[in-house]
């Protein structure tokens, strides 16, 4: 049975369901492994504390989302994924509004890196400037 994201250990099963999807997918398991290497448990508490800003409005996450993901090998195709394996996360495993709200943050997410790191490609800008 699906219940309420409402503590940080929902969080945590968020995180960890999800990113265990995204290390085994044929599409996005080379993108991630090759940027994070054995930094995966670093990884893996800069996501609990990012999604635990914003879904719990407990403020931990402090940077910028964006700048890691900036110079990274990616496609729509592969933002689909993400998407479709988030989305999927969360059905599985959650209800109620923060679970709509963690799916509509990440489909607003995925669609603003997307478009900055294709802006970033198609106009030879270095991301980090």
């Amino acid at each position: 049975m699906n219940k309420e994201i409402l503590e940080l250990a929902d969080i945590r099963l968020l995180v960890d369901s999800f990113y265990d999807k995204v290390r085994e997918d044929d599409r996005l398991a080379s993108v991630f492994n090759e940027k994070i290497g054995d930094q995966w448990p670093k990884h893996l508490e800069r996501m609990y504390r990012f999604w635990q800003t914003i879904l719990l409005e407990e403020h931990t996450y402090h940077g910028s989302p964006f700048a890691p993901h900036a110079g990274l090998p990616v496609n729509r195709a592969h933002f689909d994924r993400w998407l479709y394996l988030f989305y999927q996360t969360v059905d599985e495993n959650f209800t109620g509004e923060l679970a709509r709200e963690a799916k509509w943050r990440a489909g607003k997410m995925a669609q603003m890196f997307l478009y900055k790191i294709e802006y970033h490609k198609n106009n030879n800008v270095d991301p980090h400037h």
